[in-house]
């Protein structure tokens, strides 16, 4: 009796301590979570006087927290205000930030020509992001005269400053020759710096390029390594490319089950031709 009495009450002490040790981290969470409280109210505090002494940074930083409701009731109003106040200033991404409220009617009227002038402002002021849209803008003529040579121009520019899509969309223009003269080794070194940054489309297209040796000599392994990339990301065309090589033993092991199961995903995804040839393939007369 004495031994099992023993044992109860040293396993009622260890639940007892078990208590008083979660119920002090409790209190230990409690204030710690006053403090990071106390501590981004007097972060906010020091910021709204910095933006109202004109600091275009922290306008701009109180224009975020407003938007995203840190450390503030979300206020799109409000955010439009201080960005507003950052982009005067010269503050490149409040002028790219305002673009697009101004394009999305987010916090302000809609006004797609005060948009592509704080594009403008933006992408002169070396933001790659807004670069890429005002590319995109004139080259599709969005609000704007379409004009490929301007577009050309700022794609490069966004390019050169790493951004993937717009590497992959200066490709294209280098591989049809829109807005300048066609050139496949440029397209090649474009689409390549695209894909390695996990575009699937730039993947694809290099893909394109090493089956048929465009701007790089043939290499039909490698085609099927970057048709393979693109695939595995669901981009239907390569996915059609990469059955056919299955299909074929091209650049890689024929596989009749692989490439069958490529050709059905492309088929699945609505690809032009794909439904044509996923017939012709289970007819046996895929050529």
């Amino acid at each position: 009796m004495c031994l099992n009495f023993t044992i109860f009450f040293c396993s009622k002490l260890r639940i007892f301590e078990a208590i008083k040790l979660t119920q002090m981290r409790k209190v230990f969470l409690i204030v710690m979570l006053l403090w990071v409280h106390l501590f981004n109210a007097q972060d906010v505090k020091d910021l709204k006087q910095k933006a109202e002494n004109g600091d275009a940074t922290a306008q701009f930083q109180l224009g975020d927290k407003y938007r995203k409701g840190q450390g503030l009731s979300q206020d799109i109003k409000k955010a439009f205000y201080w960005y507003h106040k950052s982009a005067q200033q010269g503050n490149p991404f409040a002028q790219y930030t305002l673009a697009v409220m101004y394009s999305n009617g987010y916090g302000v009227t809609k006004d797609k020509q005060k948009a592509i002038d704080w594009y403008h402002k933006s992408a002169e002021n070396g933001v790659a992001t807004a670069q890429y849209n005002l590319g995109v803008i004139y080259y599709n003529g969005y609000d704007v005269p379409q004009d490929y040579q301007e577009a050309f121009r700022w794609f490069k520019m966004s390019s050169e400053k790493g951004l993937g899509k717009a590497q992959s969309t200066l490709a294209g223009m280098y591989y049809t020759g829109t807005g300048i003269t066609s050139d496949y080794k440029k397209a090649f070194y474009w689409y390549q710096k695209s894909a390695e940054q996990g575009f699937a489309d730039a993947q694809y297209n290099l893909g394109v390029m090493y089956e048929n040796g465009y701007g790089v000599s043939q290499d039909k392994e490698q085609a099927v390594f970057w048709y393979k990339k693109s695939a595995e990301q669901g981009y239907g065309e390569a996915q059609l490319n990469l059955g056919s090589m299955y299909y074929f033993g091209h650049g890689t092991p024929m596989d009749r089950k692989k490439s069958a199961y490529w050709m059905r995903k492309a088929k699945e995804q609505g690809v032009r031709q794909a439904n044509e040839i996923w017939e012709k393939y289970q007819l046996g007369q895929y050529e």
